[in-house]
């Protein structure tokens, strides 16, 4: 996975985030809104109204006392977790 950041403050982030689509983006997104001190959580794949970007560009917005890239960083994890308890209920229900 490829990541490039547009633009970088304390309290926001937007990453553009090569090949991946929806599926991938509506996770990461969903976590991040779950995750506190994030205030929003967004992303954008229509390359016509963003001039011409083909790949998902994430954007985070946190509180004042919330780093958007520790942020990013702790909804990473709440997929990684949800992954693996998913899994766990997959093999023991087999």
């Amino acid at each position: 996975m490829d990541l490039r950041v547009i633009d970088k403050s304390d309290t926001e982030l937007s990453i553009e985030i090569a090949g991946e689509d929806h599926t991938f983006m509506n996770v990461i997104k969903g976590a991040l809104l779950e995750t506190d001190g994030v205030t929003a959580a967004t992303y954008d794949v229509n390359p016509e109204q963003s001039g011409g970007q083909t790949d998902p560009v994430l954007t985070i917005k946190t509180e004042e006392h919330v780093d958007a890239l520790d942020a990013l960083e702790d909804g990473t994890d709440r997929v990684i977790e949800k992954a693996d308890s998913f899994s766990a209920a997959f093999e023991s229900a087999a």
